[in-house]
């Protein structure tokens, strides 16, 4: 574990923190951007005596002022940067041992589901999914083999709250580490070892990045026995971030609390236009969305875990699901859309649209899958707020349409036809079929294609 590790640093608020942060304090030129030292070996004072450095994949200080940064904005004792989230959750399930056991929230990330199924069971380690948001259902199956919690909150893709303050003390009375995926979030928006979490990871290939351009995984831990295991298993297997990736993510994370907060007031907006879309069944965003009734109808959040989730983060995040009800109008839709990207991850600066059954969940056996197949997942961008919901807006004309193919309209026929059309009063009926194509309720736009 380098020094620099250690201490935590001055607690600065997270905005100033990601601009202000010196990566290089004693570096005798004082530069205003950390350098990149693209080096896999470093000179030694002696052949009897190690430097602070001396091979990449053990440390090097482009990798330990992310680090660094990140542990601080995190309020951990240490933390580590690997070659992607998968690796990070990865070296976390590597504390664990044959004969041990995890219990993972029902709802959760398809690669993780895989790795705990498939990767996990077959060395000698017990896996059980819960729902976490019921805490009695966790003390129900808990046990004194359990080493590990690993939950999602929210959870993706449908935006599930646990409390984290009353997990974690579930987890405390029976001995067992509670790992916290906190990747929708962000730390700018929660905090979760101070809500008693043991360790906090993120895919820093969503927000922290933000730019769609890096792939990355931080890992953040609460005690020194916790950064010296994982410390250990970072150089043993050899899953340290390069510097160069690490630079970018130092780029990357100088704007988070721009983009965070710009994405979150969008998604506000743009979840307000769904809820009072008619062709929605039902939204899944963890947001307040005022007393009006018409605007809290198709949330699928209770008002309790409203409230849970207020209380244990800053915000709402920007990311939202939603159901419609049929999986060719689903299908649709995400086809339909001009400004979203079809992209399984979620975090970027612009936004992103994806079917996670087809796509980021497709991994988790159709069988095993609890997710609804129509299934919508947002990302929302830092684009102008009004453009995305009449992109939205766009691609819901056309999906409700007759036309064949809604990929092949020019833009500007879409726009054409968004304006003279408008959405039906009332939902579809209930009796249509979850494979049907729905047919013109906007009128008919097959002259279109032509």
């Amino acid at each position: 574990i380098n020094a620099e590790y250690m201490g935590g640093g001055v607690r600065t608020n997270p905005r100033t923190l990601v601009v202000s942060f010196d990566g290089c304090p004693n570096d005798p030129y004082h530069p205003a951007s950390m350098p990149i030292y693209q080096t896999a070996t470093f000179v030694q004072p002696s052949g009897s005596e190690f430097g602070p450095y001396d091979y990449t994949r053990s440390g090097n200080p482009t990798r330990t002022a992310l680090e660094t940064l990140m542990a601080n904005l995190e309020h951990a004792f240490a933390a580590f940067a690997f070659t992607s989230g998968m690796s990070a959750l990865t070296t976390v399930l590597h504390l664990l041992k044959a004969g041990d056991e995890v219990l993972a929230c029902s709802d959760l990330y398809g690669g993780m589901h895989r790795l705990l199924t498939q990767v996990c069971s077959r060395q000698g380690i017990a896996v059980k999914f819960v729902d976490t948001t019921q805490l009695s259902k966790v003390e129900g199956v808990i046990s004194k083999q359990t080493r590990l919690v690993h939950v999602e909150t929210p959870s993706n893709p449908l935006m599930r709250v646990t409390d984290l303050r009353k997990l974690a003390a579930v987890c405390k009375k029976y001995g067992a580490l509670l790992s916290v995926d906190s990747t929708m979030m962000s730390p700018i928006l929660m905090h979760p070892l101070q809500l008693g979490a043991d360790v906090v990871m993120h895919s820093a290939t969503k927000f922290i990045s933000g730019h769609s351009d890096v792939m990355a995984g931080i890992v953040c831990v609460a005690n020194e026995d916790l950064a010296k295991q994982i410390g250990f298993l970072q150089n043993a297997q050899g899953t340290a971030l390069a510097p160069f990736d690490c630079w970018l993510l130092l780029r990357g994370v100088k704007t988070m609390a721009l983009r965070v907060e710009r994405q979150q007031h969008n998604a506000s907006v743009v979840a307000r236009y769904l809820a009072r879309n008619r062709l929605i069944k039902q939204l899944h965003y963890v947001g307040s969305m005022g007393r009006n009734s018409d605007d809290t109808r198709l949330l699928s959040l209770t008002p309790h875990q409203q409230e849970v989730h207020s209380r244990q983060a800053k915000g709402a995040g920007s990311v939202l699901s939603f159901e419609t009800g049929d999986v060719v109008f689903s299908r649709r839709l995400v086809d339909a859309v001009r400004l979203f990207k079809i992209t399984v991850s979620f975090g970027s600066c612009n936004s992103l649209i994806e079917m996670p059954c087809t796509l980021s969940h497709a991994s988790i056996p159709s069988e095993k899958r609890t997710l609804p197949a129509d299934l919508v997942r947002l990302s929302i961008g830092i684009e102008d707020a009004t453009d995305l919901v009449d992109d939205l807006e766009r691609a819901f004309a056309l999906a409700a349409s007759d036309v064949l193919d809604v990929r092949a309209i020019p833009d500007q026929l879409v726009c054409a036809a968004a304006a003279r059309a408008s959405l039906p009063p009332s939902p579809r009926s209930s009796g249509a079929s979850q494979e049907g194509q729905v047919n013109g309720d906007v009128g008919n736009l097959k002259d279109l294609e032509d």
